[in-house]
């Protein structure tokens, strides 16, 4: 009975001075994770002192998730609240006040406020999905265009991002990026290069705080490499006018030597 007193006092005082203390210019503390990950939100409290009692909320001042009193020596954790998105995952240090929450989720992205007797601390946490691995494929769209070209037209693809760059990098020198803020977005990004390019390639998928990488393998991807497609437009040119006028001199020294020889047999008859 006396926790209970204990706990709905400081429940009370903490909404008498609510509107003023979400007034207060307290400072942010930016915290990034993965999702699945754990993390701290730290109180900056060594030690509480006797009288010292803590409360924790997510989003607005009416979602208390947490509440400590050495008081009464109690500790609690309202993980019912918001639709249960903190079910089984909110942990309490009771001697600094920490708050911990375990296998983070996207939906715990949010403002997250300490207040104690004594300091008021925000947190303002992110929560990324882990990142998929990129895909590097042939870009067949683009075959057509490149019929009479020494490239081979390729795509790195994402599915299901957000927040999220997309690069092309040619060894460390980045190519091209594109960026995106919303949730759940496919992404695509081009690039060109030469059938026997021996530079090294790689396309990056990156967030404020991790990133997956795939290297490009152009003798796999670029397999078909005809004699037009490996020499330039030019060239190519070049060798089909050779071709023809080859064919076309074959051509007149056959009629030719048909025409000599049935001239030479009509001289034999004569």
């Amino acid at each position: 009975m006396m926790k209970m007193f204990h706990t709905l006092a400081f429940c009370c005082l903490c909404c008498c001075s609510l509107a003023d203390v979400f007034a207060d210019p307290v400072t942010v503390k930016s915290v990034s994770v993965t999702e699945g990950d754990s993390v701290t939100l730290d109180s900056g409290l060594t030690d509480m002192m006797d009288d010292d009692m803590i409360l924790w909320r997510f989003g607005n001042e009416n979602n208390v998730i947490a509440v400590i009193s050495v008081m009464t020596d109690s500790s609690t954790v309202f993980d019912d609240v918001l639709d249960e998105r903190f079910r089984d995952r909110l942990k309490l240090d009771y001697q600094t006040g920490s708050l911990i929450i375990t296998n983070t989720r996207t939906e715990h992205t949010g403002l997250y406020q300490l207040q104690s007797n004594s300091v008021i601390k925000r947190f303002s946490l992110t929560v990324y999905v882990q990142l998929p691995v990129p895909v590097i494929s042939t870009n067949s769209s683009n075959f057509s265009s490149l019929s009479l070209s020494s490239y081979c037209s390729l795509l790195c693809s994402v599915v299901n991002v957000g927040h999220v760059t997309l690069s092309w990098y040619k060894g460390n020198s980045l190519l091209s990026s594109i960026s995106v803020s919303d949730l759940s977005i496919s992404l695509s990004l081009p690039l060109e290069v030469e059938y026997q390019e021996k530079n090294s390639y790689s396309c990056v998928i990156n967030n404020p705080i991790t990133n997956q990488t795939t290297h490009l393998d152009i003798s796999k991807l670029c397999l078909t490499c005809p004699e037009v497609h490996c020499c330039g437009f030019t060239e190519a040119v070049i060798r089909l006018v050779i071709s023809a006028l080859v064919g076309v001199a074959t051509v007149a020294f056959l009629v030719y030597d048909i025409r000599s020889t049935r001239g030479g047999d009509k001289k034999q008859i004569s």
